[in-house]
């Protein structure tokens, strides 16, 4: 009878910590899509703040969507702080760059939301109180809501678009992903740059069919790159090469 010699912890093999990297950054991309629902959840406050104030429509579902746009920014820049250490043996101005955009983004998110959670409190906590003026109310309800309208297209409609054109630049050079993933990146952001030009001149508004339309190829993209940094993680070989560029300098 033989026996083999059981395996210990030696002889395991070690993990390999830019796998786990790229799985992480992966989990965080596909967590930023959790604010998919807050197009529901916010529309009583949205299509007609004036009756949500005075108690039409859900304010549950409106701190629901705020607590989801607070794991939106909080994933979009943890992305950028966690691919950061290999980003920047391509280009370290480009990986800082989307670090950058990320935090002006998850700053004005938070922004946002903070204006939706002002409203809920004007509902809660003012309407109905003595001396309170409705039409003052109904005017600051507006200008929350119109708060909110311009920080989502500053934020998750124009910050994108940096920050997917350095992504799409800085993969495409370093070769960490397959070449199809950057390129949609450099189809979809300037459609959605032409997009949001539009919206922000009134052409149309931020939730017409043309604009879903021109979200849907970075939508495409940062999709597909979490699946695959969790299915994948980076090619072996540009990992070897870029390790290999920075000892070199």
């Amino acid at each position: 009878m033989t026996t083999t010699a059981p395996i210990t912890a030696s002889t395991r093999p070690a993990p390999d910590p830019m796998r786990r990297r790229a799985r992480t950054a992966g989990v965080l991309y596909l967590l930023t899509f959790v604010s998919i629902p807050t197009l529901s959840l916010y529309k009583p406050v949205k299509d007609d703040v004036g009756a949500f104030l005075l108690g039409a429509g859900s304010d549950t579902g409106v701190m629901a969507g705020a607590m989801l746009e607070v794991i939106i920014g909080l994933a979009g820049i943890s992305t950028a702080v966690v691919l950061f250490p290999v980003l920047k043996r391509q280009n370290h101005s480009a990986a800082l760059g989307i670090v950058t955009a990320r935090l002006v983004e998850t700053s004005l998110i938070f922004v946002g939301a903070v204006s939706l959670l002002t409203v809920v409190t004007l509902r809660t906590d003012v309407v109905g109180t003595a001396g309170t003026d409705p039409a003052a109310l109904l005017t600051t309800g507006h200008a929350l809501v119109a708060t909110y309208t311009w920080t989502f297209l500053l934020s998750q409609s124009l910050m994108p678009v940096f920050v997917d054109l350095l992504l799409g630049y800085l993969l495409y050079r370093s070769g960490l992903v397959p070449r199809i993933l950057p390129l949609i990146a450099f189809v979809g952001a300037p459609l959605l740059l032409l997009s949001d030009i539009a919206i922000f001149f009134g052409v149309y508004e931020n939730v017409s069919p043309l604009a879903l339309v021109a979200a849907v190829p970075i939508a495409v993209f940062e999709f597909s790159f979490g699946i695959y940094l969790i299915v994948k993680g980076f090619k072996p070989g540009a990992v070897a090469a870029l390790q290999a560029g920075q000892a070199v300098r």
